[in-house]
């Protein structure tokens, strides 16, 4: 019996029933043979429409009937392989629908049609996913060098706010340990001087009341004296009274109508004021020079489309006086220009130009600016320059316009001219005494704009600024002028 029982077992096979993680569960495909608990599919074949386990695959591995099938991983969807209309499997592609059909629809309502096998049609989507996918994967290396750029931009950027900030903390460091030192040298003096001049009157104030003492002991000798009853006793004493020691002049104690140390106070004082104003000064530059540092480029601002839009980036802007030419008269707080005959007494000063009746602002310019030049007289150049501008000679390199330093527009009474780099550009439009400027340094963008009883663009520049920029004047002519607006007044519409 137990032999007939393992003959059994070789003809049907030993099988161990199989564990509960081989059993197909809500989200598996499950075998379409096996009866009563069905397995997990491992393959899914493409011209039976059916999923097998691994027992019930083995026939498509071993029969040659099955060789040609195509076994694809297990798939819910095999259904949607099988034509709707003829319950055929779609082996075909049409083009024209860009849908999938079996041989059946070829004959009717896709007949005509741009059709090809959808092995090909998948050949070819095949290559273009290759290449969508060459494209993602070159995309994703961009990106991931665009991140590891990001952060090391982003290491730049905290290194070198961290060395801006310890730099700054030194300098500032150093300014209080100098105003430190220069407190302790005035208190130092002034105590030194102090000890000096109440030691002199100490000194004056003891031989006086030294004097005085000696004044009185004689002014009593003499009274006692005065009182001798005895004539020829008194006449004996008088003789060898002893004399009167040189005395100290009231007139030589020049006791003048000082302030003692008040003075100091005042001169302190000046010092601290001229500190505040250059802290003033200084301080909107290094914040605009902060507030400017943009590491990722975006898009520029829109430019203002009102005046009263542009007059919200209004600058106070005056001239320098160490930069204008001695034929320069500077009046109405360094706002006003004039060209004169005779030379003005300026000091010498490396920043003065020698050979243009040119004049630069105090103020450089970055962010937004806009400000407005009234001018008189037949002509007028109206600028924009870099600081470092030559300033001897009359070569083109000191001329406003004839160099790639400078930005100048040229203002006559009949016509406009804008000047960059020795080239000349002819610009037209309404003649005014008044012409605007608008500069966003950032953006790179210049415009000029004539203002009479409407504001209309003259030129728009559109570079790129790479240092901060200086207001400037050259007045042609003798006895003409041009004045920087302080407040700049009216409504005008503004008109390209």
């Amino acid at each position: 019996m137990l032999a007939d029982l393992v003959e059994k077992l070789k003809k049907t096979g030993l099988q161990a029933a199989p564990a509960d993680h081989c059993y197909a569960g809500p989200e598996d495909v499950a075998c379409d043979v096996c009866t009563g608990r069905k397995l997990k599919a491992c393959k899914s074949c493409l011209q039976c429409l059916a999923s097998y386990c691994e027992k019930h695959l083995q026939p498509h591995y071993e029969l040659p009937v099955f060789k040609k099938h195509k076994l694809v991983e297990p798939s819910k969807k095999l259904q949607e392989n099988v034509c709707s209309c003829h319950n055929e499997e779609m082996k075909v592609f049409c083009r024209t629908d860009q849908q999938s059909i079996c041989y059946l629809c070829l004959m009717d309502e896709h007949k005509g049609h741009d059709t090809v096998s959808a092995a090909v049609e998948r050949s070819e989507k095949q290559r273009e996913l290759e290449v969508s996918r060459q494209n993602i994967q070159q995309r994703i290396q961009d990106r991931e060098k665009d991140v590891k750029l990001l952060q090391q931009e982003v290491e730049a950027i905290n290194g070198s706010a961290d060395k801006t900030v310890g730099n700054s903390e030194k300098i500032f460091t150093e300014l209080i340990r100098l105003m430190e030192k220069r407190r302790s040298d005035v208190k130092q003096q002034v105590r030194s001087q102090q000890q000096t001049e109440v030691s002199r009157v100490r000194e004056l104030q003891e031989k006086l009341e030294q004097e005085i003492t000696e004044l009185k002991s004689k002014d009593a000798e003499l009274e006692k004296l005065s009182h001798t009853e005895d004539h020829n006793q008194f006449l004996h004493d008088y003789p060898s009274l002893s004399p009167l020691s040189e005395s100290t002049h009231s007139s030589s104690i020049n006791i003048r109508p000082l302030r003692y140390f008040e003075d100091v106070t005042a001169a302190v004082s000046e010092v601290r004021d001229k500190l505040q104003d250059v802290l003033r000064e200084k301080w909107t530059n290094i914040s605009q020079t902060v507030t400017e540092v943009d590491v990722l480029l975006s898009e520029p601002k829109p430019e203002p489309k009102t005046r009263a839009e542009f007059f919200k980036y209004s600058c106070d802007i005056t001239l320098d006086p160490n930069t204008a030419r001695t034929l320069l008269l500077l009046s109405d707080e360094n706002r006003k220009v004039t060209a004169m005959r005779k030379e003005q007494s300026y000091s010498s000063h490396p920043d003065r130009f020698t050979g243009r009746c040119q004049a630069l602002s105090k103020e450089s310019l970055t962010g937004r600016c806009y400000w407005e030049v009234e001018w008189r007289g037949r002509g007028v150049y109206v600028a924009v320059t870099y600081k470092n501008i030559s300033r001897a000679g009359s070569s083109d390199e000191c001329w406003f316009g004839r160099n790639d330093k400078s930005w100048a527009l040229d203002c006559t009474n009949n016509s406009y001219d804008f000047w960059y780099n020795n080239v000349s550009t002819p610009v037209s439009g309404p003649q005014s005494s008044r012409v605007a400027v608008y500069l966003d340094h950032r953006a790179g963008i210049l415009s000029f704009y004539s203002i009479s009883e409407t504001m209309t663009l003259l030129h728009r520049v559109q570079t790129t600024f790479t240092q901060p920029l200086h207001a400037g004047l050259w007045i042609q002519h003798f006895e003409d002028s041009a004045e920087l607006l302080l407040k700049p007044s009216g409504c005008y519409s503004l008109s390209e």
